[in-house]
């Protein structure tokens, strides 16, 4: 499912109305309606309806709601943050309409909101084009519409709650809160991540008459991976399918007070669908990681201590029969851990996903990740990412989408970046944000088992950009299963093998 950002909502805009010839009151009629149903639907029977407008096209649909709405003998009066003159042609002309028809409109805000309950307030006060902090006025009638919606109003989002970002879902200075956001041809990606996903409240995605060839024009740039195209990515296996079919995965992990690790991502492989699986790790990991795991195989890696460069050759003979490599889940890192990491993903040649302490390893010298020269994923959480890009984790987090492009393009390769809403972005193809998964997640080991199942669809023939996009749609989904059982508080990381399981039965591969 496309998601847009400001800029390309501004110009599939465009491409409507100065190509195609769509008039622009005509969509903003439409936009109009489809916030003046919500608002009804929400009002209660004798509820008032206050429409705080601001002075671009946002302000123009909350003049045409508040139109409609007094068309339906709703009590509603409007709020003027920009007077007449400063308006725009569409946003002017639907203020001569509603004014026309009776609406009464203020300047300003010059008293308390209605906060009854069954009273709406409609935010229509910024649109997706804020790009900076709301002040003044502007900000003052942010704070009243938060106001009237701790007092009982139910409050509607026309487009964005105003003060979030469109692009990050970040709020830039004072943000509304909605109860229920009405947002405009294409869902915005601001809505579909955290924590603009907790301020939109319900999110309506209604229809203005944007013709397909406008949108066709500009490019995709972002997507929300919906479980019909999740499951596309994964063809079923035939009847006549034998172990080499489904995939050799090597799975280098674990260290001596991390052997669960290596537990973990075994048994992700494992239910990922791997035919073969082969942990190579130091020795005295291999009796814990393998307990109650006898599908899998093991090669002991000699010596002891962090992992170098004289573990090159037995990792190398390991992989040679392998068709993909998993690494990271709690090995033991050394000086020499990233320059051997880098040689063996090289030298084997195979496609690979790079995960935690394998991470790690890599950020000595990121700059050179693109160098390994065979297909990789990453899957960072956001500390990991951090580390990577030499940055904080709030800045990564600051626009999650954004970080993880820009990274994918620069690593040349697939990166997951872990967390509330999952991205995944590939080095040629839109980011996609991940909709399954619950806050029962954050616990540990969950992320050695997402490094398994993506290892499996590795080995099992998927490029990296299909083995990130399925897995992290599985494992979310897992999680919800898994938490539908014991709840988010009581899940634990061993209870995704099961529930990944769940999820091939629900799809029948």
């Amino acid at each position: 499912m496309r998601l847009v950002g400001s800029a390309e909502m501004r110009e599939i805009d465009r491409a409507a109305i100065q190509d195609l010839g769509i008039p622009g009151l005509a969509l903003m009629e439409r936009a109009g309606r489809g916030v003046a149903d919500a608002a009804a639907a929400l009002a209660g029977a004798r509820g008032k309806v206050v429409v705080v407008c601001g002075g671009g096209n946002n302000g123009g649909d909350g003049y045409v709601a508040a139109r409609l709405l007094r068309a339906a003998a709703r009590e509603v009066r409007v709020i003027a943050l920009v007077p007449p003159e400063r308006l725009s042609g569409d946003a002017r002309a639907a203020r001569d309409e509603a004014e026309r028809a009776g609406v009464p409109i203020e300047a300003g805000v010059a008293g308390p909101l209605p906060a009854a309950d069954g009273d709406v307030v409609i935010d229509a006060i910024f649109g997706t084009g804020l790009a900076r902090p709301p002040e003044g006025s502007f900000a003052a009638a942010i704070a009243a519409v938060e106001a009237a919606r701790g007092a009982g109003a139910r409050v509607v989002a026309v487009d964005v709650p105003s003060g979030l970002s469109a692009d990050t879902g970040r709020p830039l200075g004072p943000c509304v809160r909605a109860d229920r956001t009405v947002t405009f041809a294409f869902l915005k990606r601001g809505l579909a991540v955290h924590p603009g996903l907790g301020l939109a409240g319900e999110v309506t995605v209604v229809d203005i008459g944007i013709p397909a060839e406008a949108a066709r024009r500009v490019p995709v740039a972002c997507e929300l991976l919906t479980e019909a195209e999740a499951r596309a990515l994964l063809p079923a296996r035939p009847p006549d399918a034998h172990k080499g079919d489904a995939g050799r995965l090597l799975v280098v992990a674990g260290s001596p007070g991390k052997t669960g690790a290596a537990h973990l991502a075994l048994t992700g492989a494992l239910r990922g669908g791997a035919g073969l699986v082969t942990l190579a790790a130091r020795p005295e990991v291999l009796p814990f990681a393998l307990a109650g795991r006898p599908e899998a195989m093991s090669v002991a890696l000699p010596g002891e201590g962090p992992l170098g460069l004289g573990d090159l050759a037995p990792l190398l003979a390991a992989a040679r029969e392998a068709d993909a490599i998993a690494v990271g889940p709690g090995i033991p890192r050394g000086a020499e851990t990233g320059e051997l990491l880098r040689a063996v993903l090289s030298r084997a040649g195979k496609p690979a996903i790079v995960d935690a302490d394998g991470l790690n390893a890599l950020a000595e010298d990121p700059a050179r990740i693109a160098d390994v020269g065979v297909p990789l994923l990453l899957t960072p959480h956001p500390g990991e990412m951090a580390r990577l890009c030499g940055t904080s984790i709030g800045e990564v987090q600051a626009d999650r989408i954004g970080t993880a492009a820009a990274r994918a393009r620069a690593w040349n390769a697939t990166v997951v970046l872990k967390g509330a809403r999952t991205v995944v972005a590939a080095p040629d193809a839109p980011p996609a944000i991940i909709p399954t998964g619950n806050a029962g997640l954050a616990t540990g080991g969950t992320g050695d088992v997402l490094a398994g199942l993506c290892g499996a669809l590795l080995a099992g023939g998927l490029a990296p950009a299909d083995a990130g996009r399925v897995g992290a749609w599985v494992h979310g989904r897992a999680g919800d299963l898994a938490a539908a059982r014991f709840g988010e508080r009581g899940l634990v990381a061993g209870d995704l093998g099961e529930a990944i399981g769940a999820v091939w039965a629900e799809w029948r591969r």
